[in-house]
């Protein structure tokens, strides 16, 4: 009979190491044994089962184990808020009311198997319990930001065919107003203490639901997630996972890059709607039996997040370096951060400077790790290797990562060229399924025997990676992926623009930010260039979604553009990066 894994190193790690390794980090022995149990995993052959389910096989095993006194006696997922709100939940908790969300979507929402539904909310209990309800039932869940405007709602339910969304007071109205134009949904649930009409209610729903239900056995490649990830032309692209790849693929970031283990208290700041949500709020800690800690802020605060790291026993914390960089700035030497001990980062580049500051402040290092909506962790530092600063770490198991040219040939170490992941002879499992109903935009993807990433880099002597700067236009602005045709898009649509182009500009802050050129239309050359910029700022607020929005404005004559009259974002971005 096929075990989990055929690899029996792998299957280990799902069995908790010994607590005495928090104790002992700094032997020298046992952070030899660990790295190389790390560096190891990638020499293994992978078989996956033919069957897999986040839900049944993981959660409801550590529910088993809590019940049976084999795991410490800590919350499964704890939650708080700035109104002094707190909710506690064990895992045989979340079975039951994620048992119950189950009966919710199957019957009232009448969804079935691999049906796809999109839930918009922000950081509250429910979504969690929706997640965890929708791999029971097999349903396809499709996260989104609570800033999507109407216009990306519709764009959305359109591309995905979802038949339901989940969402709250504060957008349901923006999805009433596309609901007539929407053909493929048909049932609108919504999360609030109140009713309104033409939708289903929650909180009602859950009451009443049944407890008992049994879980789909759905197969490892099965789709159970769907991203919608930024490119730099087009609208966004949807990524697809099955239940595979990160219901099994962050076992190994769990254990080792975020370090672990069921006795850990782990918090990451991650909107619901970005993918670290999915790595770091679910996936990684729930493998590793810990407790997800959330803190439903309304946005990111130096003085909250150091308030409630000193008052709460958290472990392990992770959050943009942006993040880090306000909390340095900020100065937390005054803070007593009395259960932490392990801290990561991801998203975009950490800058060494910060780095070394929150070392200084509260003597932890910053353990970077690096990886796509459309991965798992690709790069990482972990514990007991040596800390490089401004290096993303080494390749993470099972991935092989190479730096290759643009025909697939590994390129010799200490030369720039694409990040790359060797998918011939054999597909990682924890690599996306495709761009869904976009194969050529996966084809595109694969060069020779990898998976180019579309990030360039350089790979030292010693295996660590150096990231050098994407190789197409999408701008990382505080961990957001923005696509600069969505803004071009937005811009566009206000009578002052005959022309734009949008790039990337250096920030000291967020390490980027967005920049518009504009070309005005004649009517406009003899307006105000403040009172404009500022003008065309709030209208791109309004049409997308608010992050999106240029920082930077600048009105120009012309734009570059090739022969054949495309746009040359690249020149754009070198004359702003130039001037850095």
């Amino acid at each position: 009979m096929k075990t989990l894994f055929k690899l029996r190193i792998l299957q280990s790690l799902w069995t908790p190491p010994s607590p005495s390794r928090l104790f002992h980090k700094d032997n020298g022995r046992l952070v030899a044994h660990i790295v190389s149990h790390y560096e190891s995993i990638n020499r293994c052959e992978q078989e996956l089962p033919e069957h897999f389910n986040f839900a049944s096989d993981v959660l409801d095993k550590w529910s088993q184990l809590e019940k049976a006194g084999k795991r410490p006696a800590i919350a499964a997922f704890w939650w708080i808020n700035d109104k002094g709100d707190e909710v506690k939940w064990s895992f045989e908790e979340l079975g039951f009311l994620s048992r119950k969300a189950a009966n919710v979507l199957s019957d009232p929402c009448g969804l079935q198997r691999e049906d796809r539904v999109i839930v918009i909310l922000p950081r509250i209990p429910e979504w969690w319990i929706l997640n965890v309800a929708c791999i029971r039932t097999g349903i396809v869940f499709i996260p989104g930001t609570s800033q999507l405007t109407a216009k990306d709602i519709f764009y959305r339910l359109q591309a995905s065919k979802a038949k339901c969304i989940i969402t709250n007071d504060t957008l349901a109205p923006a999805v009433d107003s596309v609901m007539p134009d929407c053909q493929f949904l048909k049932t609108k649930l919504i999360v609030s203490e109140g009713s309104r009409d033409g939708w289903l209610n929650f909180q009602e729903l859950l009451k009443v639901a049944p407890a008992d239900h049994n879980c789909i056995k759905t197969k490892s490649r099965d789709p159970m997630l769907i991203y919608f990830t930024s490119g730099s032309t087009g609208p966004p692209k949807m990524v697809e996972h099955s239940h595979s790849s990160y219901g099994i693929g962050f076992t190994v970031s769990g254990r080792y890059w975020l370090n672990l283990i069921p006795s850990d208290i782990f918090w990451n700041t991650s909107d619901t709607g970005w993918v670290k949500s999915a790595w770091s709020s679910f996936f990684s800690p729930w493998s590793s039996g810990s407790c997800v800690f959330i803190h439903n802020m309304p946005q990111f605060d130096p003085t909250t997040v150091a308030n409630t790291l000193s008052r709460y026993p958290i472990t392990t914390f992770c959050t943009a370096p942006t993040a880090y960089c306000m909390l340095v700035q900020h100065g937390v030497t005054s803070y007593k951060f009395m259960s932490l001990r392990h801290c990561v980062t991801g998203g975009e580049p950490l800058n060494p400077e910060v780095m070394e500051q929150w070392k200084t402040q509260t003597g932890l290092d910053i353990y970077e790790g690096y990886g796509q909506t459309e991965t798992v962790t690709i790069c990482a530092n972990v514990k007991g290797m040596k800390i490089k600063p401004g290096s993303m770490g080494k390749a993470s198991p099972p991935y092989d990562v190479q730096v290759v040219g643009d025909q697939g040939d590994i390129l010799p170490r200490g030369e720039e060229g694409n990040i790359a992941i060797r998918i011939k002879p054999t597909r990682p499992f924890c690599l996306f399924s495709q761009y869904l109903d976009n194969p050529e935009k996966t084809a595109s993807t694969e060069h020779g025997n990898f998976y180019i990433t579309g990030d360039r880099g350089i790979m030292d002597e010693e295996g660590y990676f150096w990231f050098v700067g994407r190789s197409d236009d999408i701008i990382n602005s505080s961990g957001y992926r923005i696509g600069p045709f969505e803004v071009e898009s937005a811009l566009i649509q206000h009578p002052a623009v005959a022309e734009s182009a949008v790039a990337s500009s250096p920030d000291p802050i967020r390490g980027e930010v967005v920049k518009a050129f504009v070309v005005l239309a004649p009517d406009f050359l003899s307006h105000d260039p403040e009172k404009l910029a500022l003008e065309l700022q709030e209208h791109v607020k309004k049409v997308t979604a608010p992050y999106k929005y240029p920082r930077k404005v600048e009105f120009v004559q012309e734009l570059p553009k090739t022969v054949a009259g495309k746009i040359q974002r690249k020149v754009l971005r070198n004359k702003e990066w130039g001037r850095a």
